[in-house]
């Protein structure tokens, strides 16, 4: 059975993740409050932020700026696209 969360990001009762995603406080904080399709978006807005701007995973102080960018973005009510950003389509 899936546990069951209030997700912050959604502001409903969703499906919760299945472990903490992220390592220290803010993965768990990540595991209690936000959901498997929040999640998700935060996954593909990452991937969109490591891409435009070059980023390495490697990188403390790129991790550091990810991980800034996944609190602003899971519980901060948004996270900016890099400046000059197209979306795909567009």
């Amino acid at each position: 059975m899936p546990r069951t969360i209030y997700c912050e990001y959604e502001k409903r009762e969703t499906e919760g993740l299945d472990f903490a995603p992220w390592p220290g406080e803010l993965g768990q904080r990540v595991f209690a409050h936000i959901g498997k399709a929040a999640w998700a978006a935060w996954l593909a807005h990452q991937t969109m932020l490591i891409n435009e701007n070059r980023l390495s995973p490697r990188d403390p102080k790129h991790r550091a700026f990810l991980e800034k960018e996944m609190e602003k973005f899971l519980f901060g009510g948004g996270a900016e696209r890099p400046a000059g950003y197209v979306p795909p389509g567009a």
